[in-house]
């Protein structure tokens, strides 16, 4: 299923499923799917640092001499552009003259003026205005505020491995949801609703290995990929919780193995705000070994698009999920 090997013929990647049993004689996965062994999960994502760190964007948003890019985390307004060089910076979203709003305001000759008044921000502190550490790791933008994390500060984040630069396509989804990063990262913690709530997606889907414990933390699913009707593509996953409003899914058998689909939660209400909301930002970095795939990298900008259409059908009902989970949360009803 992985393509061309020392040896091996050419196949192809699909596979015709059988006909299977309808969805609702598919074996129902709530005895597996236990409470206590996702927010015990959940809990140990939650312990682990993150250096203050906060995925903002991805990386090609925010362009050399193209309009800044703003966004709220966790209360706090921040302001992204880049230099003419293409060096990324971020400080705060407030001018410190008059509080105008900075992600309205121009970049010129690779410095942020202000639309009110003119001030002129190179990166450097300067009026009272800080600048934040920012750090692109060629897909996403992260940026560290340490009022926010709370944490001791690291230098730069933790970002999950990937397929080698160069060898895959990425695209990077993002939508808004009325939750907690927690809720996010819940959702992508329960694999056993795959086939359940989105079998326009998944079929077939078992979970073969469940975490054992802080040393083994990973859920095993194996799972085939709807294409059409019933061609499919099936492999084997990996789901982890790297940090705590991370979760990395890693194909690691199958078709595109070593392709990742970053699941990132980042809030932008202040903690313990009454209606909070989270921005899910989505990273899938897409490779394979195929002699083929050469021509998907280049016609990524167009493959882009759909593989942002994907997560965005999915995420339209996982953010019902991370959204009820709040509500229940929030009601003491939630039953884990």
């Amino acid at each position: 299923m992985s393509g061309r090997g020392d040896g091996e013929r050419w196949s192809i990647p699909l596979r015709w499923r059988r006909a299977g049993v309808g969805w609702a004689a598919q074996t129902p996965t709530w005895r597996q799917a236990r409470p206590a062994l996702i927010a015990d999960a959940l809990k140990r994502a939650q312990a682990r640092p993150c250096g203050n760190w906060f995925v903002v964007g991805a990386s090609r948003e925010v362009r050399a001499g193209g309009r800044p890019y703003g966004r709220t985390v966790g209360g706090v307004e921040v302001v992204l552009w880049r230099s003419d060089s293409g060096v990324p910076h971020a400080g705060s979203g407030i001018c410190p003259h008059l509080g105008a709003p900075l992600r309205d305001s121009r970049v010129v000759c690779g410095r942020l003026v202000c639309h009110w008044h003119g001030l002129t921000l190179g990166g450097s502190p300067f009026a009272g205005w800080q600048p934040f550490p920012v750090y692109d790791d060629g897909v996403l933008l992260w940026v560290r505020l340490d009022e926010v994390g709370g944490e001791e500060p690291t230098e730069r984040p933790s970002v999950p491995p990937r397929p080698a630069s160069g060898a895959g396509v990425d695209a990077v989804f993002t939508a808004v949801g009325r939750c907690e990063p927690e809720d996010v990262v819940a959702n992508r913690l329960d694999p056993w609703h795959g086939s359940w709530f989105h079998p326009y997606s998944f079929v077939d889907l078992s979970v073969v290995r469940e975490p054992s414990g802080e040393g083994d933390d990973a859920f095993v699913v194996d799972v085939s990929f709807r294409v059409a009707g019933r061609l499919v593509v099936p492999v084997r996953a990996e789901f982890t919780a790297p940090g705590p409003r991370t979760v990395l899914m890693r194909i690691t058998e199958g078709e595109g193995a070593t392709s990742v689909v970053e699941t990132h939660a980042t809030p932008l209400t202040a903690p313990g705000h009454a209606h909070p909301r989270t921005a899910v930002v989505e990273a899938v970095v897409a490779a394979s070994d195929r002699p083929g795939f050469a021509l998907a990298r280049a016609a990524a900008p167009v493959l882009r698009p759909l593989m942002r259409r994907t997560a965005g059908r999915l995420w339209r009902d996982d953010l019902a999920y991370a959204e009820r989970r709040w509500t229940l949360r929030g009601a003491g009803r939630f039953p884990g």
